[in-house]
């Protein structure tokens, strides 16, 4: 059967939509990001700012699969998993300027923002601090028997903490429906993951509590997406916890201001060159004759609308005010 000029049978693991879907998410990290990395340097955000960008195919290519009664717990470099997961950007880049119609009424900022409607259990300023909650969201959604999962994603700094390693054992002990993704940049703030962590790699780690384990290229979206794919469906039918390691590259420093003198001489450039995962991506698709330059650069053009949006909204919210202080302390049952 002869195959459509558009059809993606046999090259692709997504249909064309999908394919269209997985680079708006992507793109609209990117600009996201870079719309910060801007703003940050005029000194009009608040706070610190962890940039995701860089590392867009692993965030997207996990939560493709992923429904809202699906949870996720994030890190302080979140902005791309709040993203993925479908929080929406106005309420995001507000939470972020600390505005009162931001995600968590400006209460959190970046390191900090949740939407649990969507399954964001909120990204978290403590290293590691999510795999614990993870551990519940899964208990749960077992116990509901939903075929929910829950997936917390740590980098190769927090995966040396003793609140991950603990997840590690409790998921394994109560065969819970999570998934623990470990996002190796290579860096823990400026050290060398080579340095900070003893196993070649975190499959070992998984393997030391009886999870079975698996290392992507975390810039190639396709590898992630159809590994992810894998072990997630795998959890939704009972079979228990795993670990996926993305190994993948930051464009920016661990956060905006850092110098990143730790970093080779030209690294930067050969990233910004020739490891870009939005790139990546761009040429597969367009040399497979999937999708055409036009369909992307229409998509570039809603982005930068969105995000254009997105800051202008942030930047006419209004401040809370004094009595907002007293607000969302307690939850009333």
């Amino acid at each position: 059967m002869m195959t459509a000029p558009n059809s993606t049978a046999g090259i692709f693991p997504l249909d064309k939509p999908g394919l269209l879907q997985a680079y708006r998410t992507m793109r609209t990290i990117r600009e996201f990001e870079e719309c910060l990395h801007a703003d940050f340097a005029k000194g009009d955000i608040p706070g610190f700012v962890h940039l995701y960008a860089g590392e867009e195919a692993a965030g997207t290519g996990i939560m493709m699969h992923l429904e809202d009664k699906d949870r996720i717990a994030s890190t302080h470099r979140g902005h791309g998993h709040c993203i993925a997961k479908g929080v929406d950007t106005s309420g995001m880049m507000a939470e972020i300027y600390g505005k009162v119609s931001g995600s968590c009424r400006g209460k959190g900022g970046s390191m900090h923002i949740a939407d649990l409607s969507k399954g964001m259990m909120g990204a978290n300023g403590i290293l590691g601090a999510g795999a614990p909650l993870v551990c519940g969201a899964g208990l749960a959604a077992k116990f509901r028997g939903d075929g929910g999962v829950a997936i917390s994603f740590v980098g190769d700094g927090a995966s040396n903490q003793g609140t991950f390693l603990e997840s590690l054992n409790l998921a394994a002990v109560w065969n819970l429906p999570v998934i623990f993704v470990v996002e190796n940049n290579g860096y823990a703030e400026s050290t060398s993951r080579d340095y900070a962590v003893a196993v070649d790699s975190f499959v070992d780690r998984a393997a030391g509590f009886g999870l079975p384990g698996v290392t992507v290229d975390g810039l190639d979206f396709f590898a992630v997406y159809e590994a992810a794919g894998e072990i997630i469906k795998r959890a939704r039918e009972g079979g228990g916890p795993a670990l996926l390691e993305c190994k993948m590259i930051r464009m920016y420093g661990h956060f905006e201001g850092d110098q990143q003198t730790y970093r080779a001489k030209g690294e930067l450039d050969d990233i910004r060159a020739n490891k870009d995962c939005l790139k990546m991506f761009t040429q597969r698709v367009m040399e497979a004759g999937v999708i055409s330059r036009g369909e992307l650069d229409a998509i570039d053009r809603e982005v930068v609308a969105e995000i254009q949006e997105a800051s202008a909204f942030a930047k006419a919210a209004p401040l809370p005010t004094a009595a907002d202080l007293t607000t969302d302390v307690y939850v009333n049952y």
